[in-house]
C-alpha cells in the first residue's frame, strides 16, 4: 500500500493556476456546498414555489372571513316625454321634460356561518403545504447531490488527466530510446512506428482528458454560481467501508419514512382527496350572515329628496340541479385520486429499486477499490519485469509499451473507482432521505488539503463572456 500511495503522488502533481480575469475562489466540499445553497438558481425557484403554495392557503381562508363590499354610483339624467292622458281637457296635459341627477350608496357585510366547499378548499390548501415542503426538501437534497457528484467528477477527471499525462511523458520517453535505438541499428524501424503509435494515442487520450476536466468544471460553475481557481482533494486515507448499517431492509425501511419524493407523492394523494371531498360538497348547503345599509338620493321635479334602507339577516342556498355538473365533477377528481395512488406506488417502487441498487453498488465498490488498488501494483510489477525482459532481449517494444499502458490505466481506474465510491455512498443517503449538510460535511472531512488548479482557455475574456448569464432576479422584500 505504500508503494502504492507513492506511485498516485508521483503521478499527480500541483498544476500552476493561471491568472483569471475575474476574482477566483478556491474551497472545500463543504464551502461549494453552501454556495450551491444560496444561490442555485433551482432550489431558489423551489422556495419560491413553497412560499407560493403558502400563501394559497391565507387566499382560500380568506372566504371564510368576513367580507365587506361597497358600491356608489351618481347619474345624470335627462327625460323626456309627450304622453297625455286621453280624457284631458285641452292645455291641462302631464306631459312635460326633466333633468336631474341621482346617487346611490350601498353597503354590504356577509360572514359565511357553513360553507362546506370552502373549508375543504382550506383543508387542500394545507395539504399542498405539506407536498410542496417535502418536494422543496428533495429539491435541496438534489442540489447536495448535484453539487458533490460535480465535485468528485472534477477530480476523478483531474486524476485521469494525471494519469495520461504521466503515460504520455514516460512512451514518448520510450519513443526517443526507440529512435536511438533505431539510429545505431540495434532495432528496426516496426518498433519505432509502435512507439510513434502508441504515443500518438497517449497524446489524443491526454487532450480528451484536458477536455473533460474543463467541462466538469463548468458544470459545478452553473450549480453554485461561483467560480474556483482550486478545490481540495481527496484524501489516500479516506475510509473505504460497506454502508451501516450493512442491512439493505434496514435503509429501506429508512427510505420510506425519510424518503421526500415518497413523502411528496403520498402528500399529493391527500391533495386529490381533497378534490374529491371539495367536488361533494357542492351538493351541500351554504348558510351566510350579511347586513347592508342603502342610501340614494334625487333631485328629480317628480321625487326630490333621499331614502335610506338596512337590513340584517341569514341567507342560505342550495343547489338543486347543476346540469349533472356536480356529479361530473365527483367522477373526474375520484380518477384523478386513483391515478395519484398509482404515482405513489410507482414512485415508492423506483425509490425501492433505487435504495437497493445504490447500497449493492456501494458494498461492491469497497471490494472494487481493493481490487483496483492490488492491480496497479500488480501491473508496477509487470512493467518492470517486461523492462528488464526487454533490456535482455526477451521482450520487444510492443510488450513494454502495452505493459505501461496498462499500468496507468489502472492508476486511471483505481482514481474513478474511488470516486464511484464516494459518489455511491452520498447516492445512497439521498434515496433513503437522509443526505443533507452534515453527511456532506462527514465526506468533506476526508479531503486532505491537497487541491486541484484549473487553468482557463488562452482566451479567458471570451471565456467569460461565454459563461455570463445575466443577473439573477431580485425577490421582492
Amino acid at each position: 500500500m505504500t508503494r502504492h500511495r507513492t506511485l498516485r503522488r508521483a503521478l499527480l502533481p500541483a498544476l500552476i493556476a493561471s491568472a483569471f480575469a475575474t476574482p477566483l475562489q478556491a474551497a472545500d466540499l463543504l464551502t461549494i456546498t453552501r454556495d450551491a445553497l444560496e444561490n442555485n438558481a433551482e432550489l431558489a425557484s423551489a422556495r419560491s414555489q413553497t412560499d407560493s403554495v403558502a400563501a394559497g392557503r391565507d387566499v382560500e381562508r380568506g372566504d371564510l372571513l368576513p367580507q365587506v363590499n361597497a358600491s356608489a354610483d351618481a347619474t345624470h339624467n335627462r327625460q323626456y316625454e309627450s304622453q297625455r292622458g286621453s280624457g284631458a281637457v285641452s292645455g291641462s296635459g302631464t306631459a312635460g321634460d326633466d333633468i336631474y341627477n341621482t346617487a346611490r350608496l350601498s353597503l354590504e357585510a356577509t360572514q359565511a356561518l357553513f360553507d362546506a366547499r370552502n373549508s375543504r378548499e382550506v383543508e387542500q390548501a394545507e395539504r399542498q403545504i405539506d407536498q410542496q415542503t417535502y418536494q422543496l426538501a428533495a429539491t435541496e437534497q438534489q442540489v447536495l447531490i448535484d453539487v458533490s457528484s460535480a465535485y468528485f467528477e472534477i477530480l476523478r477527471a483531474y486524476e485521469v488527466l494525471e494519469a495520461r499525462r504521466a503515460q504520455e511523458r514516460a512512451i514518448g520517453r520510450q519513443l526517443e530510446q526507440a529512435r536511438e535505438q533505431f539510429e545505431v541499428g540495434l532495432i528496426a524501424i516496426t518498433e519505432v512506428e509502435e512507439a510513434k503509435a502508441a504515443f500518438d494515442q497517449s497524446r489524443a487520450e491526454r487532450i480528451a482528458a484536458e477536455s473533460d476536466l474543463q467541462v466538469r468544471f463548468e458544470v459545478l460553475e452553473r450549480l453554485t454560481g461561483q467560480r474556483y481557481s482550486r478545490i481540495d482533494m481527496l484524501g489516500d486515507e479516506m475510509p473505504i467501508q460497506p454502508p451501516t448499517p450493512a442491512d439493505r431492509d434496514h435503509w429501506v425501511e429508512l427510505a420510506m419514512e425519510n424518503n421526500p419524493l415518497v413523502l411528496a407523492s403520498l402528500a399529493g394523494v391527500e391533495v386529490s382527496r381533497s378534490s374529491v371531498e371539495i367536488a361533494r360538497a357542492q351538493r351541500l348547503p351554504t348558510l351566510n350572515a350579511f347586513a347592508n345599509y342603502q342610501f340614494d338620493d334625487s333631485d328629480s321635479d317628480v321625487v326630490e329628496g333621499h331614502n335610506s334602507m338596512s337590513q340584517i339577516g341569514l341567507r342560505a342556498t342550495m343547489p338543486l340541479y347543476t346540469g349533472g355538473r356536480t356529479q361530473a365533477s365527483i367522477r373526474q377528481n375520484t380518477y384523478r385520486l386513483e391515478a395519484s395512488q398509482y404515482d405513489f406506488e410507482s414512485q415508492r417502487r423506483d425509490t425501492v429499486q433505487q435504495v437497493r441498487s445504490r447500497f449493492t453498488q456501494v458494498s461492491n465498490d469497497v471490494s472494487t477499490v481493493e481490487a483496483r488498488a492490488q492491480a496497479i501494483v500488480s501491473n508496477q510489477s509487470a512493467l518492470d519485469a517486461t523492462r528488464a525482459g526487454y533490456e535482455v532481449g526477451t521482450r520487444n517494444i510492443v510488450d513494454v509499451l502495452n505493459a505501461e499502458q496498462n499500468l496507468y490505466n489502472a492508476v486511471a481506474e483505481h482514481a474513478s473507482a474511488r470516486y464511484d465510491y464516494v459518489i455511491n455512498l452520498l447516492s445512497l443517503r439521498q434515496q433513503s432521505g437522509t443526505l443533507d449538510v452534515p453527511a456532506v460535511e462527514e465526506v468533506n472531512a476526508w479531503l486532505d488539503g491537497g487541491s486541484v488548479s484549473f487553468t482557463l482557455p488562452e482566451d479567458s475574456d471570451s471565456y467569460d463572456g461565454a459563461m455570463e448569464i445575466g443577473e439573477p432576479p431580485r425577490p421582492r422584500e
